[in-house]
């Protein structure tokens, strides 16, 4: 008999036609779609490439803890100096140019809070995304202090003493809501507030704290027989400031020139 013609089953030997049965088992039919998808391959092996959506960014990611701050300064050394002590913390994320509005924490470096200060922290006071602090070298007086927090200043730290752990502090404690003012500058504030409140109680009652230590220096070389540019020289200020400051203590004590100003503070002590 001739192979075409051999219709039986197969046998063991081998002889007769290959046949498919018409039926596969459950486990034959996953096998068959396993090798019809695409594959590719790691370092574990290989496995079915599947189109599945990206898990979500963790929300406890670190880059969603980081705080956001921009640095403020008077003059090129001061900002580069803080910018340096804080870029190395992983903790912070700094802004500047157009995003420094969006920064919840603001850092205001300066030797002192003039005029120029003052406008600047009374900007960023009216910005309800940022809270601001102080890096300062000096307070001259309780009154300059109590400017600054008029201003919206919520924190403050000794420019001497901004290392990089006592600005990360600073930071972390503003961005948590907290006020932070060292022990002696505290003492001062609250001393100045109660003169302020016992001038209020007396307004004829004389008191040194009519007279921030600025003001009773320039009026003492007043007294001397300085005129405005002697002053600005004498004291370090610009003109402008000498003509501002004395403009002030005229203004608030009701005087009516630079003469009776040095009369009203000779006869009540505070020169």
């Amino acid at each position: 008999m001739s192979r075409a013609q051999h219709s039986g089953p197969v046998t063991a030997s081998g002889t007769g036609p290959l046949t498919v049965p018409a039926q596969h088992s459950a486990r034959d039919q996953g096998a068959a779609r396993d090798r019809d998808l695409p594959r590719t391959h790691d370092a574990s092996g290989p496995r079915d490439l599947i189109e599945t959506p990206p898990a979500p960014r963790s929300p406890s990611g670190l880059a969603d803890r980081r705080i956001t701050v921009a640095v403020y300064a008077s003059d090129p050394i001061l900002h580069v100096g803080v910018v340096h002590q804080l870029r190395q913390r992983p903790e912070v994320e700094l802004l500047d140019g157009a995003r420094a509005a969006e920064a919840r924490v603001s850092l205001v470096t300066v030797d002192s809070v003039d005029d120029e200060t003052a406008a600047l922290l009374r900007r960023l006071r009216h910005n309800s995304r940022t809270r601001t602090g102080l890096v300062v070298g000096t307070f001259e007086s309780g009154d300059a202090l109590q400017r600054a927090i008029d201003c919206g200043v919520t924190a403050v730290l000794r420019r001497a003493e901004a290392d990089q752990d006592r600005l990360l502090r600073l930071v972390l404690a503003m961005a948590n809501g907290e006020g932070v003012l060292p022990g002696d500058l505290l003492a001062k504030l609250l001393s100045h507030v109660g003169s302020l409140q016992r001038s209020t109680l007396d307004p004829q009652a004389s008191s040194l704290s009519t007279l921030t230590q600025r003001e009773a220096d320039m009026l003492r070389l007043v007294s001397e027989g300085l005129d405005t540019a002697e002053i600005a020289r004498t004291t370090s200020y610009s003109e402008r400031t000498v003509k501002n400051v004395l403009h002030e203590v005229i203004t608030r004590l009701e005087l009516r020139n630079r003469t009776h100003a040095v009369g009203y503070a000779l006869r009540n002590g505070l020169i």
